[in-house]
């Protein structure tokens, strides 16, 4: 059987379960301050981008196995480079 979606929001759906067993394991670990869409733009930045073909199976492969230290740099990063980081209103 072949799936097939028709937008990412689609398929963000699809793969939420592996996204929020990820996001309890990082939790379990002591990385608390993750949320499911971060995870998923992630690997829509990184992992993703150029890749062709992807299948369900892989995609939910990348989100359990990735190392849970790479998702945390990303998340910090993206913070320390928002508007919010160092303002004190």
């Amino acid at each position: 059987m072949e799936n097939r979606f028709t937008s990412q929001n689609e398929l963000y759906l699809k793969v939420l379960p592996a996204l929020k067993t990820k996001k309890n394991e990082m939790a379990r670990e002591g990385i608390r301050f993750v949320r499911e869409i971060d995870l998923w733009e992630y690997h829509k930045e990184f992992t993703w981008r150029k890749v062709k073909g992807l299948t369900l199976a892989s995609i939910v492969n990348d989100i359990l196995n990735t190392d849970s230290k790479l998702y945390a740099d990303y998340i910090i990063k993206k913070y320390e480079e928002s508007d919010n980081y160092g303002r004190k209103d």
